[in-house]
């Protein structure tokens, strides 16, 4: 059955992009693309239409994932139909999306929204015990790194937990 992931960040140029990549070289190179369906998106529409941040395609590209195809776009209420799993970067992301969950009537569907949106820190596996992906954008390109790093091990942790393999 295809799952459908979103990931989420700010402003999606780093982060969430970021996300994005290294799960579709993870999803491809485990010949699960046609079971799995990445997708990246962000909290606020500075950025929509733009590509990820140049620093952030600097040190993907370095490690292997190629973010200059990806364009930024908004995070929708509608998106908690269309994806299986949102899964957010930090603690604020959270807030934030939990706070546009369309609104349903019923608890069955009021569970079930909830139940798609889960922290990126909860997936990690090298990294138990981290908090959150920091957002990099101010910082220097050891945040970059560090973001990748943790990007990476969550990605491989929910893709364990996707497929039910390490």
């Amino acid at each position: 059955m295809k799952k459908r992931l979103l990931f989420i960040c700010l402003g999606n140029i780093c982060r969430s992009p970021a996300a994005e990549g290294v799960m579709r070289k993870m999803v491809e190179a485990r010949a699960l693309a046609d079971d799995i369906v990445v997708d990246s998106a962000g909290i606020g529409a500075w950025h929509v239409g733009e590509q990820p941040d140049r620093r952030m395609q600097k040190h993907a590209a370095q490690r292997g994932y190629d973010l200059s195809v990806l364009r930024a776009r908004q995070f929708k209420s509608v998106d908690f139909d269309r994806f299986d799993y949102i899964v957010v970067m930090d603690e604020e992301n959270y807030q934030d999306v939990m706070g546009r969950m369309p609104y349903a009537p019923d608890t069955e569907t009021r569970h079930r929204y909830q139940q798609k949106v889960i922290r990126m820190k909860d997936c990690f596996v090298a990294f138990q015990g981290q908090t959150s992906v920091p957002d990099p954008y101010y910082g220097g390109a050891e945040g970059f790194e560090w973001a990748l790093d943790l990007i990476e091990d969550g990605c491989r942790g929910l893709l364990a937990m996707l497929t039910g393999k390490d």
